[in-house]
């Protein structure tokens, strides 16, 4: 089916298709006039002005296109190559390689726009993955197959416990991690992709990068196409898949601009009116099923760190784990820098992460909720001031607090630290150690950036 276009807006184009118009969300190309080798420029159908006339976005840059060119219409949506091809390469948004390596061949092109699995075939994320990161395994548990957010304001840290996570997973489990990289600048996807290289965990990974440089229309589907692909080995090859997405705030974003380049009228705070669905889209689709297992850890930017922002907002109902990282914590030098009052799992209940840590989570979280409360008395009239069950409260949150920092893997360059990873079962015990009071006589420096309790009562010992 051929078309003509008729008006150009920036990175929407306007077209009429004489023999009627092709669907909602299909893809159209535009081949470049005079260089036959030049990949086409593809366009997604987004609405329907007449019996004729469609509008589309552009997913890439428009300059050079001009009235009365041709458009052919491919009779479906964008197809992503999907197969263990892609494994150890790093892909743009169709799937075309950008790590400098030969095109994918071999692998089937499935739609990135595709309805999620029905209820009957979900299943419920179960059991914890262990982190080995102390204060997310005791206050903000991991499930299996579930969905973690990660919030934060720009320089708090998401990015690096990103790469933690994908580095300890794939040291740890046998499975298939996919990065996708929305909106994020080609330094970090490079330096991303050249520290998995490094590290040696590239075979059994794949990378796909919607770079900030790109269009919106590139940015705002770059997420279904790497989604697709874990669809693929979660379906297809019966794999365990963790699925690590930076940062859905760009993808929100790149939403955003495409509905303002539209003409719909904005909703709450400028956003685009379609936010709600545009995120279940992508959200619904990373769900386990009885084929295999997607675990999906998405970083979102809190912009202004404002965590009622209404893009903000509408990622909680979707997720079970909710990590999220403080300014003010990362002020203190103390890292990662998780807000322990924030971060929340809906699987630290007895039932799921059992008796003996869901205790000792709940008293560590009352402990340093009381700090905080107390931390402006002591700012202003010192811990002398505070009854003496205050002032041993003080003291353990504070050795809490230290106890629950951690030196990373990925920072052992840049700090001089060596990276630790801490089983679940030692950071119970070093906590309730801690609360118990058979720690109070160690000094609290000793606490800071160590992993074990036993390590830090080695290292205080005389």
């Amino acid at each position: 089916m051929e078309g003509i276009i008729t008006a150009i807006h920036g990175d929407i184009v306007e077209m009429d298709f004489p023999g009627g118009p092709p669907g909602l969300l299909h893809a159209l190309e535009v081949q470049w006039p005079g260089d036959e080798r030049k990949a086409p420029l593809v366009l997604e159908v987004h609405d329907h002005l007449s019996e004729t006339k469609v509008r589309a976005a552009a997913l890439g840059f428009t300059q050079g296109l001009k009235r009365g060119m041709s458009v052919r219409a491919t009779g479906g949506p964008l197809l992503f190559p999907a197969g263990t091809e892609c494994l150890g390469r790093v892909l743009d948004n169709f799937g075309s390689p950008v790590d400098g390596g030969p095109p994918v061949t071999g692998a089937r092109r499935l739609p990135i726009h595709r309805p999620p699995p029905g209820l009957e075939e979900q299943v419920p994320p179960s059991g914890i993955l262990e982190t080995g990161i102390k204060v997310i395994d005791l206050l903000a548990p991991f499930p299996k197959g579930g969905k973690i957010g990660l919030f934060g304001g720009a320089g708090v840290g998401k990015t690096v416990l990103l790469m933690e996570f994908i580095y300890k997973i794939a040291k740890m489990y046998s499975g298939i991690s996919l990065f996708c990289g929305v909106g994020e600048r080609i330094r970090e996807g490079h330096e991303f992709w050249r520290e998995m290289q490094r590290r040696g965990i590239m075979e059994n990974a794949a990378l796909v990068l919607g770079q900030m440089s790109e269009s919106p229309g590139i940015r705002f589907r770059t997420p279904l196409s790497a989604i697709t692909l874990a669809e693929f080995f979660r379906d297809s090859m019966r794999r365990d898949v963790l699925f690590l997405m930076d940062n859905i705030y760009r993808f929100v974003q790149a939403g955003n601009e495409v509905s303002v380049l539209l003409g719909r009228l904005p909703s709450r705070v400028g956003y685009q009116p379609t936010l709600a669905p545009e995120l279940a889209q992508v959200e619904e689709r990373l769900v386990s099923t009885k084929k295999g297992t997607i675990t999906s850890v998405q970083a979102i930017y809190v912009p202004a760190d404002d965590i009622t922002d209404p893009a903000v907002a509408a990622v909680f109902p979707h997720l079970d784990t909710t990590v999220v990282l403080s300014r003010e914590i990362a002020a203190k030098g103390l890292y990662p820098a998780i807000d322990p009052m924030l971060s929340k799992s809906k699987f630290l209940n007895p039932e799921e992460a059992g008796g003996r840590h869901y205790e000792t989570a709940s008293r560590t979280g009352e402990h340093l909720a009381r700090y905080r409360e107390l931390s402006d008395v002591i700012a202003m009239l010192g811990v002398e001031e505070l009854s003496a069950s205050d002032r041993v409260l003080v003291k353990r949150a504070r050795r809490l607090e230290a106890f629950l920092t951690q030196p990373f893997f990925l920072t052992e360059e840049f700090t001089g630290r060596k990276g630790r990873h801490v089983p679940l079962a030692d950071t119970i015990e070093g906590c309730a150690a801690i609360l118990s009071g058979e720690a109070d006589s160690v000094p609290e420096e000793a606490f800071f950036m160590k992993g074990t309790i036993k390590e830090v009562f080695a290292r205080s010992a005389p």
